[in-house]
């Protein structure tokens, strides 16, 4: 799927990975679409809450060896 913005949080611990995430999703439009690359094993639980809690749309969650790729779109 395409993607407006890529935000790589590889090597980075829990809570980095969701606040890396919301900082970048202030500066996409309603709509567009946030790649998040992940290898904290806590993500896969934090960034779909965080989705959730926020009103944002996890399109998908894929995972391969440790990378976690997230596509969120961004609510209004």
């Amino acid at each position: 799927m395409e993607h407006d913005d890529t935000v790589d949080t590889l090597g980075m611990l829990c809570p980095l990975p969701v606040l890396k995430a919301r900082k970048r999703l202030q500066s996409l439009n309603v709509g567009q679409v946030l790649r998040v690359l992940a290898d904290d094993p806590v993500a896969v639980i934090d960034v779909p809450n965080f989705c959730h809690e926020s009103g944002h749309d996890l399109l998908s969650s894929q995972q391969s060896g440790t990378t976690q790729t997230y596509l969120i779109r961004k609510g209004g």
